[in-house]
């Protein structure tokens, strides 16, 4: 099977940054996952202390199954936490709880970036599913309208992880500062737990990285930047 080779020089090094993105976030997740917090809260009741410190207290916050697939879900106002998140006190539980946290102040503040990201979910998923059809088919068949088609859909999907960047960050920067302003945390533990929420937004710079790379490639290979398409 033909690889290639441009798309190797695109993909390899977005690859890679992935895999090191994701072993620093699950490594520094471990790490502080063995130090207790002074406070003994457990993830679910940080993210709640949290919430009502800022007058929010409409979030439900349930459990979820799962290694790290904590999120807040905007459509019902519900954080979900996950095993090793909702009832551990751990410093690296009440990171994440009070990130998830974050992202319902977002909500409740009227965040901009956040209400775009929103509306960028449906045509991103669009994006992710049906693009590398339209444009590896529209190549196949020699139709620039279904290339043209696959581009514009990808190009949601690529939208959507870069409003995804400032949206992560600002939730991160406010549990930060919640976690020693709501008496969640001493001050020297929140470099810890902030260790966390730093190795997983790298993640999303991971993320952001692959899908311009991956769309950079696609324009090369439909000429619409370069000089035009290759034939080989």
């Amino acid at each position: 099977m033909h690889m290639d080779p441009l798309y190797l020089l695109f993909s390899v090094p977005a690859l890679l940054l992935s895999m090191l993105a994701s072993f620093f976030v699950k490594s520094t997740f471990n790490k502080y996952s063995k130090v207790a917090s002074s406070s003994g809260l457990t993830g679910a009741q940080a993210a709640d202390k949290m919430l009502r410190a800022s007058g929010v207290n409409d979030v439900k916050i349930e459990h979820v199954n799962g290694f790290l697939s904590d999120h807040y879900d905007p459509s019902v106002n519900t954080l979900r936490l996950s095993d090793a998140v909702y009832a551990s006190d751990s410093l690296s539980a009440l990171g994440v709880a009070c990130h998830e946290a974050g992202h319902a102040l977002q909500k409740a503040n009227h965040y901009a970036p956040m209400g775009l990201r929103t509306l960028l979910v449906l045509p991103a998923n669009l994006g992710s599913k049906f693009s590398y059809v339209l444009i590896l088919g529209g190549a196949a068949m020699q139709q620039p309208f279904l290339v043209k088609a696959g581009l514009i859909l990808f190009t949601a999907a690529v939208a959507f992880s870069v409003v995804t960047l400032p949206v992560e960050w600002d939730a991160s920067a406010r549990a930060k500062k919640a976690l020693v302003t709501a008496g969640i945390l001493q001050p020297s533990e929140r470099e810890h737990a902030g260790s966390v929420l730093n190795a997983a937004f790298m993640t999303y710079v991971a993320g952001a990285v692959s899908s311009l790379a991956t769309l950079l490639y696609y324009l090369l290979r439909a000429g619409v930047i370069g000089g035009g398409r290759r034939r080989d």
